[in-house]
């Protein structure tokens, strides 16, 4: 692996054909990789087969890497036969990580969850270029193989996929703000305008373009929604319980006519929306950083995390192993403008980095 460059092709087997890993699929082959795959449906991975998303159906052993792509209920058990199966690495897709993570505890193993998603329907709907430009979060624990995170990192790259890394339960919280309510919102709202649509038949050829885009996830697949919101009920029903009582605070300013709170209001969340993180894409800006670290298990993902928590986009990463000693060095690519501050978190905990831009 060699810092800034793709991985080398290599083998990859997808568990589960539908739209993420058909997706997967398309675009590692695009990448030169040899693909396998299967689906618990024969007939669908027949047809990954046929779209080009797999090179063969089935399994392989010699697999360098592993994605499961099933519904969460069985992300566990799909995810320990292909760790039992070879010496590969094994990732999944899943939309919940806590539950997962602790049910596969192997240092091969790195959950994952691709911030993804199309209105179409199964590996009909995928497509190579489905996650340019994603965010792809990845959980790594102490028990993560730095190797492995590093690798499975490197390969999400080549997805198109911008990695980052959260704590399992912390990733399950966020995503009930961002990903799981919303969907359970845009839901409610559509059925609420298909109710009153049978009383005024004219109503949803009035919706307009802000509805169609605050309800466009709605019409994905409702079947991973059990799952999802049966693993992550404790963080779901919380964010909707404050959204509840947002929408109350709201109905109020609206019932007593508070222009001046309505208008705050509007005027936050408006300024929240235009200032969501830009993707960042200037190669010139960088600077690489440079991190001793115990060559053990753990102190990747504490680097990588505490990234995430500072918002430091790392564009690339990989583990110098050193000959003399249990001891690496953690090599990665990240914006010039966040270094320092990067740097003097990292020297608050303990760690001697050394930042140097880089040269062109």
């Amino acid at each position: 692996m060699v810092l800034g460059q793709p991985p080398t092709p290599g083998r990859a087997v997808i568990v589960g054909t539908g739209l993420i890993g058909g997706s997967i699929g398309m675009r590692l082959r695009r990448e030169g990789w040899y693909v396998t795959g299967r689906d618990r449906d024969p007939a669908r991975a027949q047809r990954a087969l046929e779209l080009g998303a797999l090179d063969a159906v089935g399994d392989d052993p010699d697999a360098t890497i592993t994605f499961v792509a099933t519904p969460v209920r069985a992300v566990a058990e799909e995810a320990r036969k292909a760790l039992a199966a070879g010496p590969g690495l094994v990732t999944d897709v899943g939309g919940v990580k806590a539950s997962i993570v602790d049910a596969v505890d192997d240092p091969r193993f790195v959950g994952g969850h691709p911030m993804a998603g199309s209105e179409q329907d199964g590996v009909d709907g995928a497509t190579p270029d489905l996650f340019q430009g994603a965010t792809w979060v990845l959980t790594p624990t102490d028990g993560t193989d730095a190797e492995a995170y590093a690798q499975v990192r490197q390969i999400v790259g080549t997805l198109g996929a911008e990695t980052v890394a959260l704590p399992p339960d912390r990733h399950d919280e966020l995503v009930a703000v961002v990903s799981h309510v919303p969907h359970l919102t845009a839901a409610t709202l559509m059925r609420l305008a298909d109710a009153r649509s049978v009383e005024h038949r004219a109503l949803l050829r009035l919706a307009a373009g802000g509805f169609r885009d605050m309800t466009r996830v709605a019409s994905g697949h409702p079947g991973i929604w059990p799952d999802i919101c049966n693993d992550n009920r404790a963080a779901i029903v919380e964010v909707l319980d404050q959204l509840i009582e947002a929408l109350r605070d709201m109905r109020e300013v609206v019932a007593a006519g508070d222009r001046d709170a309505l208008l705050a209001a509007l005027e936050q969340a408006r300024a929240a929306r235009v200032n969501l993180p830009a993707r960042f894409r200037t190669a010139a800006d960088l600077s690489e950083v440079r991190v001793p670290v115990p060559d053990r298990p753990g102190a990747v993902a504490d680097v990588a995390i505490l990234a995430a928590d500072l918002d430091v986009n790392i564009v690339d990463l990989e583990i110098a192993h050193s000959t003399e000693g249990p001891q690496g060095v953690l090599v990665m690519l990240i914006e010039t403008g966040a270094a320092e501050e990067f740097r003097r978190a990292l020297v608050g905990r303990g760690y001697r980095p050394a930042v140097q831009p880089v040269e062109g």
